[in-house]
């Protein structure tokens, strides 16, 4: 299938999308915050060498309207970015184990998702929309997406698929995420499909 024609797959999909996860299992499709996190340390980092970036906000003004031609963007974006790098480790770039970057050629997870960021900021997306979030994989190892909020829900860009998802779609147990009010800081989230997570790093 084309890329062109896969988009048009993807909107035309949108709406029984969004309808069917909701009906069938009864989930939100936003998230829930519950309070304040500690942003992981990779983060934090990347905040003292990129400090513009990692600006408070004016404020909240709510998830974007999701239109066609937005969709459109996000979708060519994480197919852009998920086929033009190469996913590798920290370790195996940088010899560390946790280091935030945008990437090149060659990234880890959070790097894909960094990019894909920028890119969408760049072709006019509000950064309150457009937040680094923190899960846990079913193995239980950590991952980072990119998470889209719009007034159709909260839609995650995956560096392991090409297809756009609402979050209550994904196999992930949602942790933490950035803020909308402030780039620079972090906020807890509940997970209502979890019944528990024994332990978790921060």
């Amino acid at each position: 299938m084309s890329h062109a024609r896969s988009i048009g797959t993807g909107l035309a999909a949108l709406c029984l999308t969004i309808l069917s996860t909701q009906s069938a299992f009864g989930f939100a499709a936003s998230m829930r915050i519950t309070g304040k996190a500690n942003p992981p340390i990779g983060h934090y980092e990347f905040c003292q060498s990129h400090q513009s970036e990692c600006v408070e906000t004016s404020g909240d003004l709510g998830p974007m309207i999701l239109t066609e031609e937005s969709w459109r963007k996000i979708l060519d974006v994480n197919y852009t970015v998920n086929t033009s790098i190469q996913p590798m480790t920290d370790q195996e770039i940088y010899g560390v184990e946790e280091r935030w970057d945008y990437p090149r050629t060659v990234g880890d997870c959070e790097d894909f998702a960094l990019l894909k960021r920028k890119m969408l900021i760049e072709q006019g997306f509000d950064p309150s929309d457009l937040l680094m979030t923190v899960v846990l994989q079913p193995n239980g190892e950590g991952h980072a997406v990119l998470t889209v909020r719009t007034d159709r829900g909260d839609f995650i860009l995956d560096n392991m698929r090409n297809r756009v998802m609402l979050w209550s779609e994904t196999e992930y147990t949602y942790l933490k995420r950035q803020s909308a009010d402030d780039p620079g800081k972090w906020v807890r989230l509940q997970d209502g499909r979890a019944t528990a997570v024994s332990s978790v790093r921060r």
